[in-house]
């Protein structure tokens, strides 16, 4: 019982409907003419969504991306510009808030952020950019929404493909902030909360994506778990991952989703306990297979070779992941991202 914790600040409203407040949180931000954010295919939410706040809504901004290329940030920070937008209406997954982050963090620009995935990065100082096909990322008090609406209405448009792989993203950032350098009790029993919530939604999901309380429940246990990721340190999960993404241009939540099971193996014996709380969490025997059995039930792709990642790109991308490390509970060498990356090609149960 020896820690810090240091509890990021930021407003949260929740609740089905709960989009209605955009208009007042923009008023109580502050912002008088927002750039509403959001990806192509978010476009016409955000234009209902920006239609309920009239003058409020300066200029809309349909082309965010996955992981957030800077020459993208560059093209929104021009449109910033042409209205003196003065602050950022995130409404979208995590490639639509790092976008909004990626302009606060240049700007200072207040966010007020409406999810529509199980992304989580809502709920975080960090901001993934990439940048000359290298994705870097950082953290900054400057990139962390000042205001998230939860609405659960807004994750049930989302078809099983996008939910499934959102979801295991989510526990990613959960499961890693059980065996943090820098974990502590507060965030390891909001860890084990957010997956033993996803775990029983996101089944119920993949059977009915219309049932609302599993989408409140997985919407619950994505908020906790970006919680997770923002307070304490990722470790060879999100390494593994950042290098894939930002160096095939593979989807984000699919990589995730994917290399969950094969990282909590990764680690399974370095860290006891952490598995010990997600076998708990998802009522398995043995955490690393507890994973990899829901993987199975709601990934969109269960193995990279299915992605289309060679196996000369797994001797690539095991170069680049040894390239600044992060911490992990056990260490981390070329020979074992090897072996994992291989498993997870393979896609057979770690």
């Amino acid at each position: 019982m020896d820690f810090v914790y240091n509890a990021n600040p930021s407003r949260v409203i929740f609740g089905a409907g709960a989009r209605a407040r955009v208009g007042e949180e923009l008023e109580r931000l502050g912002i008088k003419r927002a750039i509403v954010l959001s990806t192509p295919d978010q476009s016409q939410l955000a234009a209902e969504i920006a239609k309920t706040i009239g003058g409020r809504a300066g200029i809309m901004y349909p082309g965010a991306v996955m992981h957030t290329p800077t020459e993208v940030t560059e093209s929104a920070l021009q449109a910033v510009s042409s209205v003196r937008a003065d602050g950022c209406l995130a409404i979208g997954g995590g490639s639509t808030t790092g976008l909004s982050k990626a302009i606060a963090y240049r700007t200072d620009l207040p966010q007020l952020i409406v999810p529509t995935t199980f992304a989580g990065s809502e709920m975080t100082p960090i901001l993934g950019q990439t940048e000359m096909g290298r994705k870097t990322t950082l953290s900054s008090p400057k990139v962390l929404p000042e205001t998230v609406i939860y609405d659960p209405e807004l994750t049930v448009t989302m078809p099983k493909f996008i939910s499934g792989p959102s979801g295991l993203n989510a526990i990613a950032h959960s499961m890693e902030g059980l065996y943090a350098r820098d974990r502590n009790p507060i965030i390891s029993m909001m860890a084990e909360e957010s997956i033993r919530a996803l775990g029983v939604a996101l089944p119920k999901l993949m059977d009915d994506p219309s049932n609302l309380e599993a989408h409140g429940d997985a919407l619950y246990g994505a908020w906790f778990a970006g919680i997770c990721l923002g307070s304490v340190g990722m470790a060879i999960h999100h390494k593994i991952c950042h290098t894939l993404g930002g160096t095939l241009n593979l989807n984000h939540a699919d990589v995730h989703a994917l290399m969950l099971p094969y990282t909590a193996a990764y680690n399974r014996e370095a860290a006891p306990e952490a598995m010990a709380a997600i076998a708990r969490a998802l009522k398995a025997h043995d955490g690393p297979r507890g994973l990899y059995a829901l993987m199975k039930v709601c990934a969109s792709k269960r193995s990279l070779k299915e992605m289309g990642v060679s196996e000369a790109d797994l001797e690539k991308v095991a170069d680049i992941a040894m390239e600044n490390p992060y911490f992990n509970p056990r260490p981390v060498t070329r020979e074992g991202i090897r072996e994992m990356l291989q498993a997870a090609y393979e896609g057979r149960e770690p």
